[in-house]
């Protein structure tokens, strides 16, 4: 199983963490959920963290059966949509930076 990382580094506005949260699930996800080949989607928002640990307000993992899955959901339309979506969102509610990780799981 392949799984890719969205680590939303970085911190909402005072004030802003309902909308943030509420634009996420009501705008994003079911973008994120229409990806082609995905097995499943994961939406993590940041509670608690170690102190001095960076503060990551939102961890999305999307998992696919393999590479190829992947990629045909990075060249898809609703991907397209959703860096858009994405975009509009971050620039109302975070400041910070999203970065990328793809891991191949090991389930024992």
């Amino acid at each position: 199983m392949i799984t890719r990382f969205a680590l939303f580094e970085g911190q909402i506005h005072d004030g802003h963490e309902a909308a943030f949260r509420e634009a996420v699930l009501t705008q994003l996800v079911p973008l994120w959920a229409n990806f082609p080949g995905q097995t499943d989607v994961r939406v993590m928002f940041g509670e608690e963290r170690d102190e001095g640990a960076p503060e990551f307000a939102l961890i999305l993992a999307i998992s696919y059966r393999d590479l190829a899955g992947m990629e045909a959901a990075l060249n898809s339309t609703y991907r397209e949509q959703s860096r858009i979506v994405t975009g509009e969102i971050v620039g109302q509610h975070f400041d910070g930076r999203i970065h990328h990780h793809v891991t191949e799981a090991h389930l024992f």
